[in-house]
């Protein structure tokens, strides 16, 4: 079981920038793939936003590609998700989340699906 917090999340204008963190551990962030997803008010949908692996690769959706970063600092055991130039249609929950086995290489599509979760944190971007 990995514990996962995330925390960051806010209201901001459209065009704006923030940065989501989540924090884990060491341990977790260099061996498992991590990513992030995200659930918008009244759909059930979960869609992957975006994901990296232990070998630092990363993929992303088309949707925030260009404009969202994710990176880790092992260090610190922590995931990161910098987003930029946000718009309206970017407004959900956001969570973060890990698989549970070591060295995959996965994409960002497979994230809502990884075994490990934190609780959320809530985005929401006005026009």
């Amino acid at each position: 079981q990995v514990q996962l917090v995330e925390s960051g999340g806010g209201s901001v204008q459209a065009g704006e920038s923030l940065r989501l963190s989540c924090a884990a551990t060491a341990y977790s962030v260099s061996r498992y793939s991590m990513g992030w997803f995200r659930q918008a008010p009244g759909k059930e949908e979960r869609e992957g936003v975006a994901v990296i692996n232990s070998d630092g690769s990363t993929s992303y959706a088309d949707s925030v590609k260009g404009r969202f970063a994710i990176s880790k600092d092992i260090g610190k055991g922590t995931l990161y998700l910098q987003m930029n130039s946000l718009k309206p249609e970017d407004t959900a929950m956001y969570y973060c989340a890990a698989h549970s086995l070591r060295g995959l290489r996965l994409d960002y599509q497979s994230v809502p699906a990884f075994q490990n979760r934190g609780q959320g944190t809530q985005v929401t971007v006005s026009s």
